[in-house]
């Protein structure tokens, strides 16, 4: 097993699950091709395009600007990394906006025969989705923080290694 894990760099139920995550992939994409080839070939190549020359440059421009804004002194205190706190809830509500837009933005006809509600509540809810991210995120961070503040203080107050204390 040992053997098995240095050579591939993980367990075997992991390639497990690759392999089968593959093989529903594929299996879906030959369903789409086979019942709409353009439309899929048209979505994938523009899907492409849209992420690599404008998602990509627009996301990593947020991610520099916010590295640069945020940045602070050095403190005695070690700092944990912050920026995937800042990072993963922005890529989830940025995801749910990319998702919903047409119904966040009021651009689509509703169903309301489907959903039963009006086409104002989705921007109301965004935005709470949103903010709750960001206090979870928040919240996940202070506690990330206080915890390795702690371990440092606790570091600081252990004797050096070879003193006993007694003079």
């Amino acid at each position: 097993m040992a053997r098995f894990a240095r050579w591939y760099g993980s367990g075997p139920l992991h390639l497990l699950v690759l392999i089968a995550s593959f093989a529903i992939a594929g299996y879906a994409m030959v369903r789409l091709f086979a019942v709409r080839p353009l439309e899929v070939a048209i979505w994938f190549v523009g899907a492409a395009i849209l992420h690599d020359l404008i998602l990509l440059p627009l996301y990593s421009l947020a991610d520099l600007s916010a590295h640069a804004v945020l940045r602070h002194r050095a403190t005695r205190m070690p700092q944990p990394p912050w920026i995937n706190y800042l990072r993963v809830p922005s890529f989830l509500s940025g995801v749910l906006l990319l998702v919903w837009f047409p119904l966040i933005f009021a651009l689509s006809t509703p169903y309301p025969g489907a959903t039963r509600l009006s086409i104002n509540v989705y921007l109301g809810r965004w935005l709470a989705i949103t903010a709750v991210l960001f206090a979870a995120s928040a919240v996940a961070f202070a506690l990330k923080l206080r915890r390795v503040r702690r371990a440092a203080r606790a570091d600081e107050e252990r004797p050096a290694p070879g003193h006993d204390g007694a003079s």
